[in-house]
């Protein structure tokens, strides 16, 4: 995928696990986001069981594939391959990007999280497509992410690679969108600034209208 294209996709990308939230189910809040103009969607669970996971995860992928939104799995190359999604995102301690591209084939997009400058020049050593920066602000989603880091290092990495393609991720929300794409990021990452909102189309929307205020 070149790179422009693929910089067209990161503005707001959602990351969801299989949770309800206030009644509604996991594939409920994904099409309403879409509808709100999620840009990627990142399937990201950790807790259900696999049989769970394929099959509400081959869902949500018909629903990308509908808004012609690129489907990413997270960490579980097998996963991805099993559901025909678009990518996948790896962290530092999961299968490294190149040995995940060649499972996966040249088509397809190779995410790779970054919370350091050394991380991200692996990630970009291995050939990561994009890179997922952060914990950008304080996050209780993700247990494992560490403490925030701000924007300074979005700043760095624009500044080392200046055609990488990067979303910020971690405790992202409209009141401090703007600070992260005026940094170097190309879009968002977010999770709970949707899936844990009573309208998530609205909450999408606001999101991208925020964001644009910097453009």
């Amino acid at each position: 995928m070149f790179k422009e294209q693929l910089r067209g996709l990161l503005p707001l990308y959602l990351v969801t696990d299989l949770s309800e939230y206030e009644g509604k189910s996991a594939l409920h809040i994904v099409r309403e986001a879409l509808q709100g103009g999620v840009t990627m969607v990142q399937l990201r669970e950790k807790k259900a069981q696999l049989r769970d996971t394929l099959q509400a995860g081959a869902a949500i992928r018909e629903l990308c594939r509908e808004h012609g939104v690129p489907f990413i799995v997270n960490d579980r190359v097998d996963v991805a391959l099993l559901l025909d999604a678009d990518g996948v995102h790896v962290g530092q301690d999961d299968l490294p990007a190149r040995e995940a591209r060649k499972l996966l084939g040249e088509g397809k997009i190779i995410g790779v999280s970054a919370g350091t400058m050394e991380e991200a020049e692996w990630a970009m050593e291995q050939g990561a497509d994009y890179l997922g920066v952060g914990a950008v602000y304080a996050t209780l989603t993700k247990g494992d992410a560490g403490a925030p880091i701000g924007t300074g290092l979005i700043a760095q990495i624009k500044e080392r690679w200046p055609q990488v393609c990067m979303v910020g991720i971690g405790g992202i929300h409209p009141g401090n969108s703007k600070e992260v794409i005026a940094a170097g990021a190309d879009g968002v990452a977010v999770v709970s600034a949707i899936t844990r909102q009573a309208d998530p189309k609205q909450a999408a929307q606001t999101l991208l209208r925020h964001m644009k205020e910097t453009q």
